[in-house]
């Protein structure tokens, strides 16, 4: 992406993540529109969106906007449709005064809540760039505008468009109820669009807002992070996050990256590691030197990434926003042919004929069905999905699923539990398991680590009583020492073991067994002999199993994408039969991999939880989200599994199927609507049986292609699993 459509994410090196002073909008469609303040395009009519929203934003403006619009004006437009369906009921005796009621419940509806699309139209007009605004607006303007006149000068009229009672037939619940499903339309793609920015706003958050510098003298103060700047060095304080980039000098610590790596076990920090901004020092204190601040941040890197990934929008949006212009064109084409044939050759009155019949034409073509031919199918989906603790973004998402055929995994989280359970428990000759369980426990107990977390909690489950140790003492990096009942006991890894001199040589097999299967494994010794090893893994969920065989079935290609390394990836991937898998891979890797397969001609769809995945969750065609994940995670995604199940994946794709069939089937009413409906309204049958389309068989015409659309829009809520499968 050239200099002109990439967003600014941060301001200069010494600032933190934050919104530079002068806040720019852009078109997701058209990225070289720039504007400093909300507002549409000029060019489509979308709502224009900030290129880095800020983390102190408060709601849309233009969401609020509509939201008042829409709900101060619905009693309006359903007062207005209720009277012109059953007028004749309600004033049976007084049916003159319908049309004044109807112009004074529609009024406030076309002038005030409308306003904004009549402005859109006016702009589609002047940038000569047609679009469904140029349609909506001529439309309501005609109904509303025919059905002023038939209200006042009625006598204007053939008495063919005379009804019952003599009164002309008029338009206002259509002028109505446009502007109301075309506000209700814009509102529940605001509220989709307002997740872009909740991500990058969870992740600017993520940055700690002070900093505690060290001087030469070796005082110390607090420092915001703006103030911070490359070789300070900084202190960081057990408990707090670290502020910026940069490498350790003094201490050793277990520092919590999972909001990077998307792996729950912390990584010991020792002098000459790097460190990054924003993870979470868990115990010891760090002395460290500022590297990168800023922009130059892997947290600032991320932001920038997701900010890219989500503003990228797919071909056929600007095809469907290339067809609609040629639509509207169509329908403007017809209409002004109808009142130049009709006024020209018709009978006498013909111009009036001409124009009342290129109103109908404009009237007919506005998207009453068609506009609720998508919304209605995706309401109902989306519905019905909820139920099943699946919760789609957006219909892109919907019509995008029943397309994949690659799907990216993320390991921890995604296809394992996400948190460190105990495993196994292996005693040396001479020696209990129960017995190398107590120890490893009893000195482990005063650890926040999440290894020690997890032996711990499997001690307490066996009901073993653990003792207090005596000279505790941590082996930087490689386990603990301590006394424990006299007895002098390690636990670690085989670096601790060497350096105490044990042989533990004899359970290496079964070690390296249970590393191959993606276990973490720890060591003990007891007085100078090898008493046993404990194992602590992250087990695959229950339905991780059963989900890659139902997408396997699908005919979708699973690849496993991890921070883990190497050899952990290959067990899992062996353990799921996923012939595909990377290991030790970053955020950047991730979203690398998303973008050569859809080079490639896949659509890819990113199942993660994590913050690392974020890029690629907001990159691939449809990001999936575990509902046990991050924030972040589930902002960037485009689907989230409440329930962080895979098996939902299968369940939402044959609903997405579903979804989009009837979709299509919603389309083919209302364009075959079109199809009779235009041509009867420009009055070609005339000739042959003197009728023209009168407001009445046009009122039901309309509501017949309505009521089709919504009923078979509907049959998806009670579309269960199964049925979506043979769907």
């Amino acid at each position: 992406m050239n200099n002109a459509t990439a967003p600014t994410a941060l301001t200069n090196d010494g600032d933190s993540p934050a919104l530079a002073a002068a806040v720019l909008y852009t078109c997701p469609m058209h990225p070289q529109v720039r504007q400093s303040a909300a507002g549409s395009c000029p060019l489509c009519g979308m709502a224009l969106e900030a290129l880095m929203p800020s983390p102190l934003e408060a709601d849309n403006p233009e969401l609020a906007d509509f939201r008042r619009r829409f709900w101060c004006t619905l009693p309006l437009s359903m007062g207005v449709f209720v009277l012109a369906m059953f007028g004749t009921m309600l004033f049976p005796a007084g049916i003159a005064h319908q049309s004044l009621i109807e112009l004074g419940l529609s009024t406030p509806v076309v002038l005030w809540a409308g306003w904004p699309f009549f402005v859109r139209c006016i702009a589609s007009i002047r940038h000569r760039s047609p679009n469904m605004w140029t349609l909506i607006g001529a439309g309501v303007t005609a109904a509303y505008g025919y059905s002023l006149v038939a209200t006042f000068a009625p006598g204007w009229f053939p008495m063919a468009f005379a009804m019952d009672g003599g009164r002309v037939g008029v338009y206002y619940e259509a002028a109505a109820v446009i502007i109301s499903l075309t506000l209700l339309g814009q509102l529940l793609e605001l509220r989709a669009r307002a997740h872009t920015s909740a991500a990058i706003k969870s992740l600017m958050g993520l940055a700690p807002k002070m900093a505690r510098r060290v001087r030469a003298d070796g005082s110390e103060e607090d420092v915001l992070l703006t103030a911070v700047q490359v070789g300070d060095t900084l202190r960081v304080r057990p408990g707090e996050k670290v502020p910026v980039d940069g490498k350790v000098v003094e201490g050793d610590s277990a520092v919590d990256e999972s909001m990077l790596t998307g792996e729950p076990m912390p990584v010991n920090k020792r002098p000459g590691d790097q460190v990054t901004g924003a993870t979470l020092n868990t115990s010891g204190a760090l002395l460290m030197h500022a590297e990168k601040i800023g922009a130059r941040t892997m947290l600032a890197q991320i932001v920038q990434m997701v900010a890219l990934a989500q503003r990228s929008r797919a071909p056929m949006q600007r095809l469907a926003d290339v067809v609609a212009g040629y639509f509207v064109m169509i329908v403007l084409a017809i209409a002004l042919l109808t009142l130049l044939v009709w006024g020209l050759a018709g009978p006498q009155p013909g111009w009036v004929f001409g124009f009342a019949n290129a109103v109908a034409v404009l009237i007919i073509a506005c998207p009453c069905a068609l506009g609720l031919a998508t919304p209605m199918s995706i309401m109902a989906a989306t519905g019905r999905a909820a139920s099943e603790g699946m919760l789609f973004r957006d219909a892109a998402a919907i019509e995008a699923l029943c397309k994949v055929s690659t799907l990216i995994v993320d390991k921890t989280g995604t296809l394992t539990a996400g948190k460190p359970a105990f495993e196994r428990v292996i005693a040396a000759p001479g020696f209990s398991e129960q017995a190398v369980l107590q120890m490893a426990a009893s000195i482990d107990q005063g650890s926040e680590h999440p290894l020690a977390r997890a032996i711990v909690a499997e001690a307490h489950q066996r009901g073993l009583a653990l003792e207090q140790p005596d000279r505790f003492e941590s082996a930087s990096g490689i386990g603990v020492r301590a006394v424990l009942g006299g007895k002098r006991i390690a636990l670690g890894n085989t670096a601790l073991m060497d350096g105490e001199q044990i042989d533990w040589h004899g359970l290496g097999r079964q070690a390296e067994a249970l590393r191959g299967g993606g276990a973490s494994v720890m060591l003990l010794a007891c007085d100078g002999r090898l008493a046993g090893l404990l194992a602590v893994s992250d087990p695959l969920k229950d339905s991780t199993m059963e989900a890659i065989a139902s997408l396997r079935e699908a005919g979708i290609t699973v690849i496993m994408a991890t921070g883990d390394g190497v050899t952990t990836a290959r067990a899992v991937a062996a353990q799921l039969g996923i012939a595909e898998f990377y290991g030790e891979v970053t955020p950047q890797d991730k979203l690398a991999l998303v973008e050569r397969l859809q080079q490639e001609g896949k659509v890819v769809a990113m199942a993660g939880d994590g913050i690392n995945d974020a890029p690629a969750l907001a990159r691939a065609d449809v990001g999936i989200a575990m509902g046990t994940g991050t924030d972040v995670a589930i902002n960037s995604a485009h689907l989230t599994l409440v329930s962080g199940d895979l098996r939902a994946i299968a369940r939402a794709r044959q609903l997405s199927i579903a979804t989009v069939r009837n979709m299509r089937q919603n389309l083919g009413f209302a364009f075959m609507y079109n199809m009779l409906g235009i041509p009867l309204a420009a009055g070609v049958l005339y000739p042959w049986t003197g009728q023209l389309l009168s407001p009445m068989i046009a009122a039901l015409a309309m509501s017949l292609s309505s009521v089709s659309v919504i009923s078979n829009a509907l049959r998806l809520r009670g579309k269960a699993a199964p049925a979506a499968r043979s769907a």
